[in-house]
């Protein structure tokens, strides 16, 4: 598929009707500070769906302290997360973030949602945006302002490396064979006077 080809909006079996008739997406780049801001937003919401998350663990496990069984919650909350990214990618390749800024994650290969195997290849993609100095932290016994200074220049170097890839696309949607592309809402057809 070229870069410059629109991506059609007919109905096929794994894109509906109702979610593809309004939308377009244009191959064009969509801007890397546009993205970053649709990831602020997002991780705003996410806050809500991981505090959630975590006070039903709590309830469930009757947890008194954050020791009692923090790595099964650890795990719990990761797949949570990954439940909501994967369910909103794969339906309809976005999220409440992404619609709010217009954008849309798409197969590389033909421009319609990923498959959830696709999906959940980029979430755990998404994670190398945090687990490297996380696992410096833990492997040298960093401090943590140390790796919170770690965090903040990987995270940039990771962000930055789009303006140099291909369709600007973040590394993980290119590990993934996804992108995010512009989803344009479409002005519906003037009914015809008979």
């Amino acid at each position: 598929m070229s870069d410059h080809a629109p991506l059609t909006t007919a109905p096929s079996p794994t894109y509906p009707a109702e979610v593809a008739a309004p939308l377009s997406a244009p191959a064009q780049p969509v801007s890397i500070r546009r993205r970053l801001a649709a990831l602020l937003y997002e991780s705003v919401l996410l806050f809500g769906v991981i505090f959630a998350a975590g006070l039903a663990f709590s309830l469930v496990f009757q947890q008194r302290n954050g020791y009692t069984h923090h790595n099964l919650m650890a795990a719990w909350i990761v797949l949570v997360a990954g439940a909501y990214f994967v369910g909103f990618w794969h339906k309809g390749g976005q999220t409440l973030p992404m619609k709010t800024w217009r954008l849309r994650v798409v197969s590389a290969h033909d421009g319609a949602p990923p498959s959830v195997a696709r999906a959940i290849a980029r979430y755990l993609a998404a994670w190398l945006w945090f687990l490297p100095p996380l696992a410096l932290h833990t492997l040298f016994d960093l401090p943590i302002p140390r790796t919170l200074v770690l965090e903040a220049v990987w995270f940039a170097l990771w962000a930055g490396s789009a303006r140099f890839a291909p369709g600007r696309q973040f590394p993980h949607d290119r590990l993934a064979g996804t992108r995010i592309v512009a989803a344009i809402r479409q002005r519906a057809a003037a009914p015809v006077s008979p």
